[in-house]
């Protein structure tokens, strides 16, 4: 387990330092002004979608569907080819009308913002029929145990929009923005090539052409199968999709307030991302696969053992983050953004969103782990009710807190449906499972560890802001 968890993290880190070298050019370049809101807001439409189709439901419910089933070539070239037809029929209308779909994800934009968003808006979007085909293919690699293509291959979509800033370097801001667009697609077609290779090699390509093969002939066989694997995708969508759904209102909310309130909104949150990707998704997307083989197979004291170890390792690691994040958060933001057009002004508000999205960060990283139980089992309408949950109270505290605390208010209440998601999960994992994992010794050690490093955090925070003269 833990060798794929270290294959994920290590390919996740290779591609968030790439991202990271990405979002300190853009913010160099661009700053935190009309134009970089427009770039964040036409490749935040894709990626909404992305991680409602694609990565989050769609690989929740096909792992576990793929296992059970008696003709896996075609069950999934059926389900392949039933997204990517509804996908490419949403790219195509987003490019027919791209201003409706620009004016409903930033409806504070004025219209004549509308209109120069628009034409990005409609080029990032071919990104979504790309990368839903990567993560098929990538559901396919993770059911044989190879994480690394997958983990790794970010690292093009970021090797692609840097080079499109290098290369669009002394243009004006709008051909910046217009460079990073056909970016984002010609990172998609690379992350594509590369699974495709990967499947060769692995010989899964027999398994792609068998189902395409006989997939009228046996698509009769596959009924039943399609049909519990629609009746569990659009739970899993939609408690998939709450979490996209808050970052949309975000993004919404924020286009009300100052200029540059999207992009302390998108530079918070990709330094957050960080480690909820690094150690809770990697860890996550390492385990499904064996939890749903255990499950299946109906060995569940083999499934708590691998969740047990799972959660010990995301519960010191995430709670060295949170404090570390927390306390160094100017420190943190200056490091990776404070040059350029970024100035001092942009790197106090941001890390005081960060701070905000940082106290979520170790429920929000452990729900991820224990949601995977409730997938695994099948019971994607019960995690659906649970992200409702979580998504209303974020939204009543979005609408408190916007106007007496601003930008940062949207990224507490974010933080607060976080809590309440966890909550929820537990009690659907069950209370007293929860509780032989939590109370032994590594509960002592871990609140040990943290007074101790957090008093060595306090006293050298203002030592660092010192040297870098906040």
């Amino acid at each position: 387990m833990f060798k794929s968890i270290f294959t994920n993290s290590f390919g996740i880190l290779f591609s968030r330092i790439l991202g990271f070298i990405r979002d300190l050019l853009t913010a160099s370049v661009l700053g935190a002004n009309i134009y970089s809101d427009i770039f964040f807001i036409a490749f935040k439409l894709p990626n909404l979608f992305r991680r409602i189709f694609a990565e989050g439901a769609f690989t929740q419910v096909f792992i576990p569907a793929f296992a059970r089933s008696k003709h896996k070539a075609v069950f999934s070239i059926h389900i392949f080819l039933t997204f990517l037809s509804i996908i490419l029929l949403m790219t195509l209308f987003v490019n027919v009308m791209p201003q409706l779909f620009t004016k409903a994800i930033a409806v504070g934009f004025d219209a004549d913002t509308i209109s120069l968003a628009s034409p990005f808006v409609a080029i990032n979007f071919w990104y979504l029929p790309l990368i839903f085909s990567v993560t098929f293919l990538s559901t396919l690699l993770q059911y044989k145990h190879h994480f690394a293509t997958s983990a790794f291959s970010t690292a093009l979509l970021n090797l692609s929009l840097i080079t499109s800033l290098l290369l669009s370097k002394g243009n004006t801001q709008e051909s910046i923005v217009l460079y990073l667009s056909y970016g984002v697609v010609v990172g998609g077609i690379l992350q594509l090539a590369i699974h495709l290779y990967t499947i060769y090699k692995l010989g899964l390509m027999k398994l792609l052409f068998g189902g395409w093969h006989y997939l009228r002939k046996k698509a009769p066989l596959i009924q039943q199968e399609t049909k519990k694997f629609r009746s569990n995708f659009f739970p899993a969508m939609w408690g998939n999709s709450t979490a996209q759904v808050s970052a949309f209102l975000d993004t919404f909310l924020a286009s009300f307030l100052v200029t540059g309130s999207i992009s302390y909104l998108y530079y918070a949150n990709r330094i957050f991302q960080l480690p909820l990707a690094l150690f809770a998704i990697a860890t996550s997307v390492a385990l499904f696969p064996k939890v749903a083989r255990y499950l299946k197979n109906n060995d569940e004291t083999k499934a708590l053992q691998n969740l047990h170890k799972a959660f010990w390792f995301l519960a010191f690691i995430l709670t060295a983050s949170t404090l570390g994040g927390i306390i160094l958060a100017k420190e943190i933001v200056w490091l990776l953004f404070q040059r350029g057009a970024f100035n001092i002004q942009d790197t106090a508000n941001t890390a005081l969103v960060l701070q905000m999205y940082l106290i979520g960060l170790l429920p929000f990283g452990i729900q991820k782990l224990f949601v995977l139980w409730l997938y695994a089992k099948e019971l994607q309408k019960k995690a659906a009710k649970i992200a409702t949950y979580s998504l209303v109270v974020y939204i009543v505290f979005a609408l408190a807190f916007i106007q007496p605390f601003g930008v940062a208010g949207l990224a507490l209440a974010s933080t607060l449906g976080g809590f309440v998601s966890f909550i929820f999960t537990i009690q659907s994992f069950g209370i007293e499972n929860f509780k032989t994992i939590l109370f032994n010794k590594n509960l002592f050690i871990l609140v040990g560890s943290s007074i101790v490093l957090s008093v060595f955090l306090l006293f050298i925070e203002p030592l660092l802001a010192k040297m870098i003269m906040f």
